[in-house]
């Protein structure tokens, strides 16, 4: 019956050695899957390690990984948690309110507009003759504005001065001042008329 002989140990004539495997302590484990090897006494081995790289220095975590994905750590495996937010569509409905944006994955499909209801009220006929509102320019020169001025008699109580019917609003509101009159009087006092209001003394 055939014996396999394999050789560990290679020495010259010289004494110079060539080939020693004796010293070495690599195992099938410790190398990787499908790589030929040798053990120590010279007989040829399959590598059955798993692992193709050195993953101590990875930084990433699982917050940083597509939700579901798997990845590896020091040794460990990871499962994504970052949510797959694919295309997304978000509107703008407030010029003070900033659109914000999912946190997540997004494949770069995804649009941000105005929207529909507001994007209605973007006409030149809303903006101003010669303004330019995103890329709209206005056509509105002002609608015809009926002023009117008012004189107002004081009292004690207090009132509403309105434009009055057929106007819309005032340019200016005059307040006659307050009449004081005084006049002698039978009792050898003074009587005060404060507008309609008299005081004797």
């Amino acid at each position: 019956m055939a014996v396999n002989t394999y050789v560990k140990k290679v020495v010259l004539a010289d004494g110079r050695t060539l080939i020693d495997l004796t010293g070495d302590d690599v195992e099938a484990q410790d190398v990787l899957r499908g790589i030929l090897f040798h053990l120590p006494n010279g007989a040829p081995a399959v590598g059955t390690c798993d692992y193709d790289a050195d993953t101590k220095d990875a930084t990433a975590v699982a917050a940083e990984i597509l939700e579901d994905k798997t990845a590896y750590k020091n040794g460990s495996q990871l499962v994504g948690t970052m949510p797959n937010r694919g295309g997304v569509t978000l509107h703008i409905t407030d010029a003070a309110t900033p659109v914000q944006i999912p946190v997540g994955y997004h494949d770069g499909s995804g649009t941000v507009d105005i929207d529909s209801t507001e994007l209605a009220k973007l006409i030149a006929e809303n903006i101003k003759s010669g303004i330019e509102i995103l890329g709209v320019t206005g056509s509105y020169a002002g609608a015809s504005i009926e002023v009117t001025s008012r004189t107002a008699v004081p009292y004690f109580t207090s009132q509403t001065i309105l434009p009055g019917t057929g106007y819309d609003y005032l340019s200016q509101v005059t307040v006659d001042a307050i009449t004081v009159t005084e006049t002698d009087n039978s009792a050898g006092g003074k009587t005060v008329t404060i507008g309609d209001v008299e005081t004797s003394t």
